[in-house]
This record gives C-alpha cells, sequence and structure tokens, in this order.
C-alpha cells in the first residue's frame, strides 16, 4: 500500500505525482531506506502514462508507488494546466546521480540490475570514480524474463542494497520491481531506464539547454528515429490534459 506522505501531490490523468524538487526527492528515497521496508519509486513520463492507459498491470504499478517522480517537462506543463502545479522536473538520470553521492555521505549501498551485459559495470566504475566511498555491492545484466527471477532475487538478497536500480526498461523493470520487491528484502526500489547507458557513456544525452527547455525528446528522436511511434503518445497526452482541463476533470484537494 502507498504511505500517506509529507509531499504535496498532482493528480495528472489519474496517477499522482509527487511535487518535489531533486533535492527533496533524494531526502524521500533516504527516510524509505530508513524505513526499513521495501517501497517502490516510479519516474513518470507522458509516455508512460499513455502506456498506462493500455495497460492495467502498469496503471497499478504507478499508482501504489510509495513515490512518483515527475521525469518529463510534459507532466509540468499538464500539472499546471490542471491547476496542481509541480515544482521541478525529477530527471532519472539525476536521481541515480544524486543517490550514488547520498549513498556514499549516508553510508548506503546500491546494487546496479539490467541493461545490456558489461553496461551497469560500466556505469558503477563511473560512479564510484566520482563519489569515494561510494559502495556497490553486486551489479547484473539479466533480464526481465519469470524464469530468472529466482536467481536474480537470491542474488540481491545475498547482497543485501540498501537501494536497487533497475535498468530493464518500462514497463518491464516496474512490474518487475513489483513482482518481486518484497523477495528481494530491498528497502527501495527504482526503475531507471537507460541510465545506466548514459552514466557510462554508451549513449548520449541532449545537450543542457535542451533539456532545460524541454526538448530532450527531439534530440532522442534525431538520434533515434524508431521512436518516432513511441513520440505519438505526446500528442494523445495532451489532448487528454486538455480534455480533463475543459471538463474539469481534475482533483485540486491533492495540489
Amino acid at each position: 500500500m502507498r504511505e500517506k506522505r509529507r509531499a504535496r501531490r498532482a493528480d495528472i490523468l489519474g496517477v499522482e505525482i509527487d511535487a518535489l524538487t531533486p533535492q527533496e526527492a533524494l531526502i524521500e528515497i533516504a527516510r524509505l531506506v530508513r524505513a526499513g521496508t521495501g517501497h517502490q519509486v516510479v519516474t513518470v513520463n507522458p509516455e508512460f502514462m499513455m502506456a498506462a492507459r493500455r495497460d492495467r498491470e502498469f496503471a497499478d504499478v504507478l499508482r501504489h508507488a510509495d513515490l512518483a517522480l515527475a521525469d518529463g517537462m510534459g507532466l509540468l506543463w499538464a500539472s499546471r494546466i490542471l491547476g496542481c502545479p509541480l515544482k521541478e522536473r525529477v530527471a532519472g538520470v539525476e536521481v541515480v546521480l544524486g543517490l550514488a553521492a547520498l549513498c556514499a555521505q549516508q553510508g548506503f549501498s546500491l546494487f546496479l540490475l539490467g541493461a545490456a551485459p558489461g553496461v551497469a559495470e560500466e556505469a558503477a566504475r563511473v560512479l564510484q570514480d566520482a563519489n569515494p566511498g561510494l559502495k556497490i555491492v553486486g551489479t547484473y545484466s539479466g533480464s526481465p524474463r519469470a524464469e530468472e527471477e529466482d536467481m536474480i532475487c537470491d542474488l540481491i538478497r545475498k547482497a543485501r542494497p540498501s537501494i536497487l536500480l533497475v535498468a530493464f526498461g518500462a514497463p518491464q523493470q516496474d512490474k518487475w520491481i513489483r513482482r518481486n520487491l518484497s523477495r528481494t528484502g530491498v528497502p527501495v526500489a527504482m526503475g531507471v531506464g537507460g541510465a545506466f547507458d548514459f552514466i557510462s557513456g554508451r549513449a548520449r544525452r541532449a545537450p543542457g539547454w535542451m533539456r532545460r527547455i524541454g526538448l530532450e525528446w527531439l534530440y532522442r528522436l534525431c538520434r533515434q528515429p524508431w521512436r518516432w511511434r513511441r513520440m505519438l503518445a505526446l500528442p494523445q497526452f495532451a489532448w487528454l490534459v486538455w480534455r480533463a482541463r475543459l471538463t474539469g476533470k481534475k482533483s485540486p484537494q491533492d495540489c
């Protein structure tokens, strides 16, 4: 069950997003680690929200996560249209970088699961070089296939990380965490998409100026033209937000 949180939330098309700055998100994750029981963190963007409308299991994951972060400028725009403004974008890659620093300072440990073979190990080296003393107690590429779950959960449980980062891609990573969180014994698990690829240098992020004005999607589309089908979710999302605004379907009590 989703914990009651101190943070203000924005209800966007039925999914509650925590209104946090990146630094506040790190503080909240640290609180969840100290709580000592299994918590799931999701990073949400418009593509995820549209996918969740077609996938009931994924929608349930997003709605019941202990912490839902706004990883998409489209969510900030939507929150303003619906009268429940979010504070800032909380990008998944930035959260991972911030968590590495936090873990080194607080004595927490990380386990990196997912991405292509060797990528998690490369990302781990980058994070440890940047954060002396950071404890990364395991890395494994693996996959979200059901036949691997027992072995992966056993591997994580023996490593006993404070935070598990899963890079299987959405929605597989988030469903995997939901199914296996209690079996891993970790205090906090978060799906991180392509974060390991960016951190390891295998993939390039959009320039800072493009990220600041919300054009990261365009940069990725130019570099990966095959993503154009996924980009169709953006105008669909915009239409649903405007329809919700015009029909008054919002939840101001959560603002």
